[in-house]
């Protein structure tokens, strides 16, 4: 057979071959019909979807979040009842928990592992080992009541797990159940001795040690403030001040000026706090500290020594007041500035309310004095 001689392609004829079959490919894609694409994802949000596949998101969907169709689809058939027995769906909770743990999210771990539990799956180690991983997660929240009654439960399940027997040590610890946590401990440190557990149990014993003692010394402060009230309650009684109620707790101030300033002896003074009103200018005054042997004039002096902002004529002055207070029968009872308050307060009119003796002061012979009186007769 012979070779039929064939003569070499020049570049200008592979050129011109290479512009054909280009133009022929374009000519081929414009005569097919042009529809847009739909089924993949839109240039705009393509990464944004992208980071929704499960293959490349980088962290996991928050509680709540909508999820992208694989992902629920993955979900579903990891969780699906018909798929897995109660175990492998346990199981599958306890691994989620754990991851979600491992990243600190411990929020979500305590959802995975309660959904774990719930599932019932009749596995006393699984339900302990949830039961404990969701302890060391509340743990970390500081959710030391809870942490404890998770571990005290995996322990219902699990007597020997070390892991629940240390975490319930600590939760005692935390609270200041240290009764309890020495008793975890005891029982940690006859199986294995470790150090970490005797610290634990040398702080508890601390511990308890200062709590008895703050005990002992919060016990003596009571009995002496009891033995103080009794005392102040006594003095009050013996005076013959008129009470609207005989009770201690009754007589703390219910103005918020005068809260910390309740009724006291000083030596075997009483001393009390008061109110001074002026209905003229629909304010008062606080006297935190008003001693049954002082006279009003030396309280008025204080007080008027400066004109109040409220008082632009400078009219009430020591001199030109006149206080009254309301008595038992709601009349109106004038009260003399040298009088003393320990006097006022043990005329017969005169009922003590809330702890705070209060008085009402007006100009004399002022048109709002009148009109008070008048309107009170």
């Amino acid at each position: 057979m012979e070779n039929s001689d064939k003569s070499p392609i020049t570049n200008e004829q592979r050129l011109a071959l290479a512009a054909k079959l280009d133009k022929e490919l374009d000519d081929f894609i414009d005569s097919l019909e042009k529809r847009p694409y739909t089924e993949g994802w839109p240039e705009d949000r393509w990464q944004e979807e992208m980071e929704k596949h499960p293959f490349f998101m980088k962290k996991l969907p928050e509680a709540g979040e909508e999820l992208n169709p694989l992902m629920e689809g993955l979900q579903q058939l990891k969780y699906d009842p018909n798929e897995n027995t109660p175990e492998e769906l346990a199981n599958a909770y306890k691994e989620d928990g754990n991851f979600n743990f491992k990243h600190k999210n411990y929020r979500l771990a305590i959802i995975a592992y309660t959904e774990g539990l719930k599932i019932k799956c009749g596995n006393p180690n699984i339900d302990a080992t949830l039961l404990n991983n969701r302890s060391a997660a509340n743990y970390f929240l500081k959710n030391y009541r809870s942490a404890l009654i998770d571990s005290e439960w995996a322990l219902k399940y699990k007597p020997d797990y070390d892991k629940a027997l240390i975490r319930a040590a600590y939760c005692c610890f935390e609270i200041k159940q240290y009764e309890k946590a020495i008793h975890y401990c005891d029982i940690i440190l006859k199986k294995n001795f470790d150090t970490q557990t005797t610290e634990l149990r040398c702080k508890c014993v601390r511990g308890r040690k200062e709590l008895e003692r703050n005990a002992r010394k919060q016990k003596k402060v009571d009995e002496e403030k009891t033995t103080k009230e009794v005392a102040l309650l006594g003095r009050i009684l013996n005076s013959g001040i008129n009470l609207d109620s005989a009770k201690l707790e009754n007589l703390k101030p219910q103005v918020p000026e005068l809260a910390d300033h309740m009724v006291h002896l000083n030596e075997d003074k009483l001393v009390w706090p008061v109110i001074f009103t002026y209905p003229e200018y629909r304010v008062m005054d606080f006297i935190q500290e008003f001693q049954d042997d002082d006279c009003f004039y030396m309280h008025l002096e204080r007080i008027f020594e400066v004109a109040a902002d409220w008082d632009i004529d400078k009219k009430y002055v020591v001199k030109d007041v006149q206080v009254y207070f309301e008595g038992r029968d709601n009349q109106i009872y004038p009260v003399h500035a040298d009088q003393t308050l320990g006097a006022v307060l043990m005329n017969r009119g005169y009922v003590l309310k809330a702890g705070t003796p209060s008085f009402i002061i007006f100009v004399r012979n002022s048109v709002a004095e009148s009109s008070f009186l008048k309107h009170r007769s």
